[in-house]
């Protein structure tokens, strides 16, 4: 009879911060010196991988500070559908040099993830079909125009069938992205779900596709906003986090960036922290949208000081 391996725990040979500082060497040792529209040379790698197990913990990184409280309200941000940064800039700088002076963007990911422009009826070429109004993860904008929400539907999936292959969340719309100043980088993720056979809940997987990935500022933002919504979606759901898997097609270090990050390949990884969401005042799992940033906590983060790394823009 043909072995099949335990599914319930098939983990990386390394730590998240091991992956990643990994990725990092990577880059150096074989990446090659492009140009790029910024003005600030990269050594790029092409197709670049990596995963991490969230059993582990929360993988924040601690060879150097992650400032958390900016990666949090970013994440609370996307998931609150807004197409500007009002309320956002508040509490962050990170998106004032792509937005306007009433901040609006061109391009939002949280936009696209919560309200995801419908064709109108008649539009469709050939047999392409749509959702119409009456389905249940569609709304209507305030001009009349059809959205969906694809956040909404990968949960309502996960609760109906929660093996589906097709748990794909998209920022990528392609005559948004040809017009706009500064398209989606992390532009799709996909919700997997692994069966568990110790007898606990099932684990949910997230697979995050990025075209382009700063390897010094922006992978770690990346590695710990999507493993916070895989972990806030498994736990509304009654899943327990699983993996994380990071695809990067454009994996690259400015070259302002090099000294910092071998400053950070001499530091020793710490302990990981752990995360936790509050529950709603039943004991249920808050939904990800209803998540406020006083609901998250941080336990246990002792990370070295922190690297200055300038934005290339």
């Amino acid at each position: 009879m043909l072995a099949v391996a335990d599914p319930v725990r098939q983990p990386p040979t390394t730590s998240a911060e091991e992956a990643y500082l990994g990725l990092v060497r990577r880059v150096l040792e074989r990446g090659v010196r492009k140009a790029n529209r910024t003005g600030t040379d990269t050594i790029a790698s092409f197709g670049e991988h990596y995963a991490v197990d969230l059993a582990e913990g929360y993988p924040l990184l601690t060879t150097k500070t992650v400032y958390f409280t900016s990666m949090l309200r970013e994440v609370l941000w996307y998931l609150s559908g807004e197409d500007h940064i009002r309320e956002l800039r508040q509490h962050t700088g990170i998106w004032d040099a792509w937005a306007d002076e009433d901040g609006n963007l061109e391009t939002a990911y949280g936009r696209f993830w919560r309200r995801f422009p419908v064709p109108e009826a008649g539009v469709a070429l050939g047999a392409e079909t749509w959702v119409d109004a009456d389905h249940p993860n569609v709304r209507r904008e305030a001009d009349g125009s059809l959205s969906f929400d694809q956040i909404g539907y990968v949960i309502r999936e996960l609760k109906r069938n929660p093996y589906s292959r097709r748990l794909v969340v998209s920022a990528w719309h392609p005559a948004n992205a040809a017009a706009s100043l500064l398209p989606p980088c992390h532009f799709a993720f996909v919700l997997n779900v692994t069966p568990a056979t110790d007898g606990g809940p099932d684990f949910l997987n997230g697979h995050l596709s990025q075209r382009s990935a700063d390897l010094a500022l922006g992978v770690p933002f990346n590695l710990a906003c999507y493993s916070f919504l895989v972990q806030a979606i498994a736990e509304h759901v009654g899943l327990r986090p699983g993996r994380f898997a990071h695809a990067l097609v454009d994996a690259h270090i400015y070259v302002n960036h090099v000294d910092g990050l071998r400053e950070q390949l001499t530091r020793t990884p710490r302990p990981a922290p752990t995360l936790t969401i509050a529950p709603n005042d039943d004991g249920s799992a808050r939904a990800p949208d209803e998540i406020r940033f006083e609901d998250v906590a941080l336990h246990g983060y002792d990370p070295d000081p922190a690297i200055r790394f300038e934005v290339a823009v």
